[in-house]
């Protein structure tokens, strides 16, 4: 997974109340949030009707990475403070090096659908800490990576106890509609470990398996299988048991829109129909933060409005894309921005 600064690790080692652990947690949080808008951005690339098993795979992941900032937004709660979502702060500007201080030198861009995106880019934001190498046709290290940070908060969590839960487990989002029976309210250490375990599972794998406790493929290995374009099945002819070898993912390079990379509103022609549609985008991609700051504040009933924000967003995000940006080459991308007229 991702390289941060050893610090965070050493500050949750060191921690000694719940109070210090939650300004950690927002930092995790918003790394978890800071990949969706890459990930979407090259799923709102593809041209509808085109490469949908590419489409479905992106699709996935956002739904997860979604996921995962919810079970940090949750430990926050579960803690007895509150995650700060509402702020233009929260929302990176692309290309951005991640939240958490990462330290790779991987810098990270909005940009259009591509093998070289899911090998350079996304395989780099999920890598655990050693992948496992399946068939296709050392000393100290000075990072620690976000898996190893989640490890750290795990065991913090074990080490404080039941008594850093003060927080009021109503507050927390139960969503079974969307995501099963994978998030739970966190009422003791163990409910947050468990959580913590699936989530990391779901990025990066186990040490001997590419696959999470439900038996899906992690995140990293996903997308692997575009950049091979085969599935990765089980095989009980190689030693590793897991091979590429499963139906082909084929890619279409013609259905997908030259994006342009690192859309910004104040790049697009003014009092042109592609700088309403982005206004619009910036619009009702402010108002879903809003909404999750409201459901992770106390009012988790508000994710319900927050989900139905998030379809229209996708909504507005293909016409976007499929409008040219006024340059003569490029389609206008997805706007990531937070706009203060949005109520």
């Amino acid at each position: 997974m991702l390289l941060i600064q050893t610090a965070y690790v050493d500050k949750i080692n060191a921690a000694g109340t719940g109070d210090e652990l939650i300004q950690l947690v927002q930092g995790a949080a918003q790394l978890e949030f800071a990949t969706i808008p890459p990930y979407l951005t090259a799923m709102l690339s593809l041209k509808p009707g085109t490469n949908r098993e590419i489409w479905q795979i992106l699709h996935s992941v956002v739904i997860e990475e979604m996921l995962h900032m919810t079970i940090n937004c949750n430990l926050i709660s579960a803690l007895g403070g509150g995650a700060k979502i509402d702020d233009p702060s929260f929302v990176p500007r692309y290309p951005t090096h991640l939240p958490m201080a990462v330290n790779s030198g991987l810098e990270v861009p909005l940009q259009a659908y591509s093998v070289t995106a899911v090998r350079d880019v996304f395989m780099k934001i999920e890598a655990p800490e050693t992948p496992l190498v399946f068939p296709f046709d050392a000393g100290p290290k000075p990072y620690a990576t976000i898996g190893q940070f989640y490890r750290a908060l795990a065991d913090k969590i074990k080490e404080l106890g039941k008594s850093i839960f003060v927080g009021d487990p109503s507050r927390q989002l139960d969503a079974p509609t969307w995501f099963g029976d994978r998030l739970t309210p966190m009422r003791k250490p163990d409910d947050a470990i468990a959580a913590i375990e699936a989530l990391v599972e779901e990025g990066e794998g186990t040490s001997t398996s590419p696959l999470d406790e439900e038996e899906e493929i992690a995140h990293y290995y996903r997308f692997e299988q575009l950049l091979h374009g085969r599935l990765l099945v089980p095989d009980k002819t190689v030693p590793q048991g897991f091979a590429f070898t499963g139906e082909p993912i084929p890619f279409d390079a013609a259905g997908v829109y030259p994006l342009l990379p690192n859309q910004r509103l104040d790049a697009l022609p003014p009092d042109s129909q592609v700088y309403r549609v982005a206004s619009q985008f910036a619009f009702v991609f402010t108002k879903l933060l809003k909404s999750l700051h409201q459901t992770f504040n106390g009012t988790p009933g508000a994710f319900d409005s927050a989900m139905g924000l998030m379809f229209e967003l996708r909504l507005v995000g293909q016409k976007l894309c499929s409008l040219p940006a006024g340059d003569g080459v490029h389609h206008a991308g997805p706007v990531f921005e937070y706009v203060t007229q949005a109520g």
